[in-house]
């Protein structure tokens, strides 16, 4: 008996978008109209990339980076849930799928002590270039009109669970933790013996809710949360039963 945990990260496990909170580390900690006004629907991680080489343009270091990411305040309760799961990993799996990127979630985790909860950590790729810019990549490419260019969380949980099957690996559960409007799709594969759990107040639970008063509504259980806490009741029930 196993359950699969699947955690969005920005305003999920931290209560900040690292993309934006970044920005504390630009002049005036602020971005220049330009940048800010140049993203387009579906290209966020594209437009990152002009927030770092302006950074980088500007001077700003790795280590002055990484001091900034590891100030970001983690959710309420957040912090006891992952020392909770740590301690029973015998019985969870438990998975990030971000659109955030693999240098601010490395950074965050690690600082906290946290890194050793998860077992794979799905999210943009990025690294330092030799001049010491941060660079970052799309995660994948996908063929699914729902989600933005670079990630379609649903495309890498189906993955993860087909990879785990081929090593014999089924879970009794997956549990899904997340937020925002790109955690719709991959809610709407669970199946339903599954919970999506979409954090209160969130566009997650919006769009969960709509589909409900629209008569579609998503195979899985839904839990909402505001605090942590109310997960790990919830996961302390599910291993008891």
């Amino acid at each position: 008996m196993k359950f699969l945990l699947v955690f969005d990260f920005d305003h999920t496990i931290i209560d900040e978008n690292s993309d934006t909170w970044i920005v504390k580390c630009a002049p005036e900690k602020k971005l220049p109209n330009g940048l800010r006004n140049s993203y387009r629907p579906g290209h966020w991680t594209e437009c990152m990339g002009r927030v770092f080489v302006y950074l980088g343009d500007n001077g700003v270091e790795e280590e002055e980076m990484k001091r900034t990411m590891t100030t970001i305040p983690f959710t309420a309760g957040m912090v006891d849930l992952l020392g909770f799961i740590g301690e029973n990993k015998e019985l969870f799996d438990c998975i990030i799928v971000s659109d955030s990127n693999t240098v601010f979630i490395d950074w965050i985790l690690k600082a906290a002590d946290l890194h050793n909860v998860f077992d794979e950590v799905f999210t943009n790729p990025a690294a330092f270039s030799s001049t010491g810019y941060l660079t970052v990549q799309n995660f994948h490419a996908h063929h699914c009109a729902k989600c933005p260019k670079n990630l379609c969380k649903r495309k890498v949980l189906k993955e993860f669970l087909d990879k785990q099957s081929e090593r014999g690996v089924s879970y009794t559960q997956i549990v899904y933790i997340g937020d925002g409007g790109n955690d719709l799709c991959p809610v709407m594969f669970l199946k339903k013996d599954d919970i999506a759990m979409p954090r209160q107040g969130y566009t997650l639970e919006k769009k969960i809710s709509r589909l409900a008063q629209d008569l579609s509504p998503v195979e899985c259980s839904v839990l909402v949360w505001s605090s942590a806490t109310e997960i790990m009741s919830y996961l302390k029930v599910l291993i008891k039963e």
